[in-house]
């Protein structure tokens, strides 16, 4: 019995000593630094104050043919065409640059919540919703109506889908999984089930396409190998539902947003939150997030209209940009993969493009 006792104390003692040489290499790590490993490439802190960087974003678009809520939109890989997802039962196809309708396809279920554009070949759609299931649709016919495939095993609503490529998806559910799904064969690869609560948002790895992160309504965020089917990291720092995750550009962070009226920004190498962007003056909860090209803005929509732009590199507490022009709460964004543009979707049925 003593000899069993003493094998636990020293595997105590063992634990506390890992937790100390963790704790200690996540301070060295942590210098607050996004400096690029390519010597070549600047640091975002030589740049300078926002200031240099040319005048406030303004609304150069506005997406006109919703006649319901707005619930989500995704840019295609060619930064042109974009998709929304709206409460009347549409998903759009959308020319951002002349503001047409490429495209216009009926949906089974109009509570959807989610849609994506495929990154590489621009010829599927998806989108989900309270229907459980994630349906796939063909561009490029004259008339789309039927998706291709659904995707069938989640059993709670659909959250967000994002394509890996053409052959691959990953949705995340309020049954509080995520699932890789092959979407050829329409069969689903990995499940990962480590969250305590329902998966909001999935954001891929810029740089690996087998690395994604969710934030769920548990307050935490979790960063997932889809080669194993675990979770290698989990975040926490949030006091609420995390509505919305993002990559940064580098692949070496992401940000979320919160119910918590917070976005925030955690660091994978160094496993801390290195930023938190919010002030007394903003109580409402955050619906999406998005970086810009080179990492330095955060733009963030929130359910008091507006969509904040925070430096990634400046003070915590003031935002250096504020679009407003939407008359009900903002509950998507994203920027397009050039830069060049952030899309803003909002309950009032419409898109704006700023530029």
């Amino acid at each position: 019995m003593a000899d069993v006792q003493s094998r636990i104390q020293a595997a105590k003692a063992r634990a506390e000593q890992l937790k100390a040489d963790i704790q200690k290499q996540k301070e060295i790590k942590s210098d607050g630094s996004f400096k690029m490993e390519d010597d070549n490439q600047l640091d975002p802190s030589e740049i300078g104050p926002l200031s240099q960087m040319g005048p406030i974003p303004r609304c150069r678009r506005i997406l006109k043919g919703h006649f319901g809520k707005v619930y989500a939109m995704h840019w295609s890989g060619d930064s042109t065409q974009l998709v929304s997802a709206s409460q009347d039962g549409k998903l759009i196809i959308w020319n951002g640059f002349t503001t047409n309708k490429v495209q216009a396809i009926p949906l089974r279920s109009s509570w959807v919540m989610t849609c994506a554009f495929e990154p590489t070949e621009t010829r599927l759609v998806a989108c989900g919703g309270l229907d459980n299931l994630c349906s796939i649709y063909q561009l490029g016919q004259p008339q789309v109506m039927r998706a291709n495939k659904e995707l069938a095993a989640h059993d709670g609503y659909l959250s967000c889908c994002r394509f890996v490529d053409e052959n691959n998806i990953i949705t995340s559910s309020g049954d509080s999984t995520c699932i890789l799904w092959d979407v050829e064969r329409g069969e689903a690869k990995v499940t990962f089930n480590d969250h305590g609560g329902d998966v909001m948002s999935v954001s891929i790895s810029p740089t690996d396409k087998n690395i994604f992160v969710s934030g769920s309504c548990d307050s935490t965020a979790k960063v997932w190998d889809c080669r194993t089917g675990k979770c290698t990291q989990t975040f926490t720092g949030h006091e609420s539902d995390i509505n919305s995750v993002h990559f940064f550009p580098s692949g070496n962070a992401f940000g979320t947003g919160s119910d918590d009226s917070s976005c925030r920004l955690f660091d994978l190498r160094s496993y801390v939150e290195v930023n938190t962007f919010g002030n007394d003056k903003i109580l409402c909860g955050i619906t999406s997030v998005s970086f810009s090209k080179s990492g330095r803005l955060l733009f963030a929509g929130y359910d008091d209209y507006n969509c904040y732009v925070w430096d990634c590199l400046g003070g915590q507490q003031n935002h250096v940009w504020q679009l407003t022009g939407h008359e009900n709460r903002v509950s998507c964004l994203g920027v397009n993969s050039t830069g060049q543009a952030v899309c803003t979707g909002s309950w009032d049925t419409l898109l704006k493009i700023w530029a």
